[in-house]
């Protein structure tokens, strides 16, 4: 089970950090991905690290300004949000999975565990 948290409103330029609790299962092994979601749009990668300290990924769109992290002694992964733009509005969620492979860390269809999305609203 994922629980998604720390969402909120927030302007511009300004910093959210997400948090994505994990149960139920060996989290240091799986590969955990944060997916986002604005109204009319699908759902859109955003980033994801590796289990057992593998590396960790970027959609262009936020790379440099995102940083996401895991705690296994705390089965919690993090996702810090800097310099927020309104385009980055959108529900987030957490997804996890223990055996997806490298070309398909993008790809929301690949991973088996979600949570239930976090709203974030960047105003301008």
């Amino acid at each position: 089970q994922l629980q998604a948290s720390g969402g909120g409103l927030v302007q511009a330029g300004k910093s959210l950090r997400l948090s994505c609790a994990s149960s139920g299962r060996p989290f240091r092994t799986y590969t955990m991905g944060w997916f986002r979601q604005a109204p009319g749009n699908e759902s859109e990668f955003v980033a994801a690290v590796r289990g057992n300290g593998g590396g960790t990924y970027y959609a262009n769109s936020v790379k440099g300004r995102f940083t996401i992290s895991r705690d296994n002694a705390k089965s919690t992964t993090y996702l810090q949000m800097d310099s927020l733009k309104p385009e980055d509005t959108a529900v987030y969620y957490c997804a996890a999975d223990r055996s997806i492979i490298l070309s398909d860390l993008r790809r929301a269809g690949a991973y088996d565990h979600w949570g239930q999305g976090t709203l974030v609203t960047v105003s301008s």
